[in-house]
């Protein structure tokens, strides 16, 4: 039975067999959180954190490492660049490129001050001849396809989202993704799906619609306004399945959630894994206090199982409160 939201999706050169994409994560999007997302979701791709330019330009085999490496089975990845300078991202991007990016992304909508204090992220919203130059240079200095993310521009009025539109299409962006928020709101403010929709009209360009899909109503939601492919950002934090089970109850088909020992294995995994990418034991420790209790939402003893996390001293204490908690 066709499924008229789930399809094959063009960017640019490279075509991809489903229209879901795995989205950026500050702190979470390094390798093994793509390795498991691909291994259990198998989205049309994911994406790497948030780089700035000037750190790749300048650290090169530390954000290499930390960010960039591929494990063996991941799929194809998009790299996601922050800058305001031209030139400098003309070097990251071809940086990048040499690395293996399979795509690169400009993210002109990331809400951070001391992003937006440099000219970047959400920032680049306001300078549309800017924005202009910045796409052109990416487009001039790599063969892979060109992505922009942004939210709702700082103006709302129609005439000024049209511009933007028209000059992320008419520098060559091969794709558009669109967060339904401006950058002064959070998450509890809802996603304004009309707005995406205007993107999605406006352009001939593939639009992606992002924002708040964490299920089967919410994908519906999104997929009314017409955008060509959607992206699944939290909801896919300690649950890397995720995206196989919203296709399935998409297609009305049943989906066999992991148990909770299952669970904690992939948890474990995803540990181990950091470990290895960073070399440092008690650093994947530290980062992976911050998507662990993603992983024991279900748990019902949830809270004492992130005390006991904050008090692991190695990989080995990891292991035990994983076998006492989740199986």
């Amino acid at each position: 039975m066709k499924i008229p939201f789930l399809k094959p999706f063009i960017i640019g050169n490279l075509q991809f067999p489903i229209n879901l994409i795995q989205g950026p994560l500050a702190g979470i999007s390094c390798a093994p959180f793509r390795f498991l997302t691909e291994k259990y979701s198998a989205p049309a791709f994911t994406y790497t954190e948030m780089i700035s330019c000037s750190s790749l330009l300048y650290q090169p085999q530390v954000i290499y490492q930390r960010y960039l490496k591929k494990i063996p089975g991941e799929g194809k990845v998009a790299v996601q660049l922050a800058g305001s300078d031209p030139v400098i991202l003309k070097q990251a991007v071809m940086q990048a490129t040499d690395y293996g990016a399979d795509l690169i992304d400009l993210n002109c909508g990331c809400p951070v001050k001391k992003i937006r204090r440099k000219g970047s992220g959400s920032k680049l919203l306001t300078d549309p001849l800017k924005l202009f130059k910045l796409i052109t240079a990416m487009k001039n200095n790599t063969h892979v396809p060109i992505l922009i993310k942004i939210r709702i521009p700082e103006k709302t009025n129609e005439a000024f989202n049209f511009e933007i539109a028209k000059v992320i299409e008419e520098a060559g962006a091969d794709c558009l993704i669109i967060h339904g928020r401006h950058w002064t709101e959070h998450y509890e403010t809802p996603c304004q799906y009309e707005k995406i929709q205007f993107f999605v009209e406006a352009l001939k360009i593939p639009v992606v619609g992002n924002g708040d899909i964490i299920d089967l109503k919410s994908f519906k939601n999104m997929a009314v306004t017409g955008c060509q492919g959607m992206m699944i950002s939290r909801g896919s934090v300690g649950q890397p399945w995720f995206i196989r089970k919203l296709i399935a109850e998409i297609k009305n088909e049943s989906f066999l959630s992991p148990s909770a020992s299952e669970i904690g294995l992939i948890w474990l995994q995803h540990v181990s894994l950091l470990a290895e990418l960073l070399n440092n034991d008690y650093q994947a420790l530290l980062q992976a206090r911050k998507f662990s209790k993603y992983y024991a939402r279900h748990l019902p003893n949830k809270a004492a199982f992130c005390e006991a996390l904050n008090q692991c001293k190695n990989l080995s204490d990891l292991q035990k409160i994983s076998y006492l908690y989740f199986i």
